[in-house]
């Protein structure tokens, strides 16, 4: 593995602190409701980055925008955190309630 690599996955599965009681059901029904959303609009704005960084390589010789690979992985690795809480794989809620890493 990359060092690189190392990094993104110590940001995926890296600590996190868990809170000490769940959320009540019908309070964790809203945090979803409103992540669900979130992960839409993350959705929208994955769509208009993937079509601005292909148009960047096509005029920069095949080179990405390294700002916008490293916005992908950001994004990337927040929609794995919102998942993660989607399915209650996890109980730490994703930015904006936690830190962004």
């Amino acid at each position: 593995m990359s060092k690189n690599d190392d990094k993104i996955e110590g940001r995926l599965h890296g600590e996190q602190f868990e809170p000490e009681q769940p959320d009540n059901m019908l309070l964790r029904l809203v945090y979803m409701l409103i992540i669900a959303v979130m992960i839409s609009l993350a959705q929208t704005v994955l769509g208009v980055a993937t079509i601005i960084q292909f148009v960047i390589m096509l005029v920069n010789n095949q080179q990405p925008n390294e700002r916008l690979t490293d916005f992908g992985t950001d994004l990337g690795i927040w929609v794995a955190k919102a998942a993660r809480y989607q399915t209650a794989a996890s109980n730490v809620k994703p930015w904006p309630w936690t830190e962004l890493d």
